[in-house]
């Protein structure tokens, strides 16, 4: 599965923010997803398993718990593919502030 298909999922987006606190036992996710989303836990474990299968997330034993966490990996290959495209919105994003500090200034008159 393509990255963005990955991060086109937004219960996949909330599990990875949820994750990116730390990690986290699988029961607090489902807790976490489950309010918000209004899904169950075998859907919200479903949604791990892709997670894991795609490398976003990563899953380690302890005692009866399952930890996830995030994997940095996938998301710096999102980041790098989104590097060439940065630029154009930096530049609005710069012009934008640029804007704002102008309408603080005559505002306060400055």
């Amino acid at each position: 599965m393509h990255a963005l298909d990955v991060l086109g999922d937004p219960v996949r987006r909330r599990i990875l923010e949820v994750l990116a606190t730390g990690e986290q036992p699988a029961g607090d996710v489902v807790a976490v997803i489950s309010e918000e989303f209004g899904i169950g836990q075998p859907a919200v474990s479903m949604q791990l398993k892709v997670l894991r299968e795609a490398g976003f997330a990563t899953v380690r034993p302890d005692g009866r718990r399952r930890l996830y966490a995030v994997s940095p990996a996938p998301l710096q290959e999102v980041d790098a593919w989104l590097e060439p495209f940065r630029s154009s919105w930096t530049q609005a994003l710069d012009a934008l502030d640029t804007e704002i500090r102008r309408g603080r200034r005559a505002s306060s008159g400055d």
